[in-house]
């Protein structure tokens, strides 16, 4: 399978090299050239296979131009070695914990699954490749973890200085080697807009190869269908259509759990909740897309004012707003109504969510007002120690410090401060 660009101007490329560039030569992001559906006796029986059986079905038309079956699978045991529970909490209402893996966030599927197809594709390579990240809070972690140390790949990650939380900044700034964190005096927009000037710099393009991590990038992207169907696995039992609500800031899981959809999902309808950062509610309201600043929230990792999958989203349903309209709902949530949340279901089920996982569960109520038989599952898409002191201040209890973040609290932090884009560029040509 071949992958194209959705400005429609370079040319279609392999899955190799589109995780390889990261970006079309025209900016735009890469999409499949088609999505098959699966066969419905997979969706059938999907109770009798394993999670890498799953993985491995549901990804395959997509990389095996460029992996081999063996390799594939190989990478898929590397990938998924920890759980994704749906755990109910109410009467239909569950969430899917998606904070199993090493850095306990949902995005150690994306960024470990790009990052082992990374070094399978640099093997007998002597070229180096950096990968350039901008990062609102989990993205550099989980991207930071997943690469260490994997041959021929240089990391570079951007993060807004003062906008992530403390476990959060030691994930990505206390582990040396092949990996290096900038600090930028600025917001995730900031960074990301950093970010996507080098992808157009032709004078750094010519000294060097850069690709992204962020879920612009196909093999980031794309494996984030794997929980949408593991949650369904579990859920299917309950006999009721299913709704998913995705705490949302680049609209990348959502935009995946709509192609699990594509392959032949039965579920019923997403929505996509957000903080402050309103841009999509704004749009499926108005039918108009209007980026805006972005806005710094209690739940930072979805502070984005201009969500770059949401293209894909548009592109799914052919930009046809009435389609998308009735797969998908999105609703803002302010950062007292988050902590409401938080202590709500704190209180009612003993259950500690971190304030993305409020969000999901604020837009899966409010969807159930007018649904109100649907079975719905929220993501919580980090552990709550990830934001310790929101959470042990909102609900007012200790929160037991995990062996995966215990690891990294005394360590130094170690980063370089930039403020402007002619920093980090001289960064990158003076080898990194």
């Amino acid at each position: 399978m071949n992958f194209y660009s959705l400005n429609n101007q370079a040319p279609n490329v392999s899955f190799k090299d589109a995780v390889i560039t990261g970006i079309a030569p025209d900016r735009g992001l890469y999409f499949p050239e088609s999505i098959e559906p699966l066969p419905s006796s997979f969706f059938e029986r999907i109770e009798e296979l394993s999670n890498h059986e799953i993985a491995f079905n549901s990804i395959h038309q997509f990389v095996s131009d460029d992996i081999p079956n063996e390799k594939l699978k190989e990478i898929l045991a590397n990938v998924l070695d920890f759980d994704f529970p749906v755990v109910e909490i109410e009467e239909n209402v569950a969430t899917l914990e998606l904070f199993h893996g090493p850095t306990m966030a949902f995005k150690d599927v994306g960024a470990r699954f790009m990052a082992n197809c990374m070094g399978y594709f640099s093997e007998g390579e002597n070229s180096e490749v950096t990968v350039l990240v901008a990062t609102s809070g989990d993205t550099g972690g989980a991207v930071a973890n997943g690469f260490l140390g994997v041959k021929g790949v240089n990391v570079v990650i951007l993060y807004p200085s003062g906008k992530v939380s403390d476990i959060q900044e030691r994930q990505l700034t206390t582990l040396g080697q092949n990996i290096t964190a900038l600090e930028v005096d600025g917001t995730f927009d900031d960074c990301q807009k950093m970010v996507k000037t080098a992808f157009l710099d032709e004078a750094l393009l010519k000294k060097m190869k850069l690709t992204s991590a962020n879920s612009i990038n196909i093999a980031r992207w794309l494996p984030q269908l794997f929980y949408f169907l593991f949650a369904y696995k579990q859920a299917k039992s309950k006999n009721k259509e299913i709704v998913f609500s995705v705490p949302s800031g680049n609209f990348g899981n959502v935009c995946a759990g709509m192609v699990a959809q594509k392959l032949g999902m039965p579920v019923k309808h997403f929505i996509a909740s957000t903080n402050l950062n309103d841009t999509v509610p704004e749009f499926m309201k108005t039918g108009e897309y209007v980026p805006k600043p972005s806005s710094a929230t209690i739940s930072n990792a979805m502070d984005v004012g201009d969500p770059s999958n949401f293209v894909r989203i548009r592109h799914l349903y052919g930009d046809n707003f009435e389609e998308l309209s009735k797969n998908l709902s999105s609703y803002m949530f302010t950062d007292s109504e988050t902590r409401e949340a938080m202590l709500h279901i704190y209180t009612n089920s003993g259950y500690i969510t971190d304030p993305h996982g409020a969000v999901g569960y604020l837009g899966l109520k409010k969807y159930q007002e007018l649904h109100p038989d649907n079975y719905g599952i929220f993501l919580e898409t980090a552990h709550p120690v990830k934001f310790l002191d929101v959470v042990e201040e909102t609900i007012g209890i200790s929160v037991e410090i995990p062996s995966q973040i215990q690891k990294v609290m005394g360590k130094d932090k170690k980063s370089i401060h930039i403020t402007k884009y002619d920093e980090l560029k001289n960064f990158l040509l003076e080898g990194c």
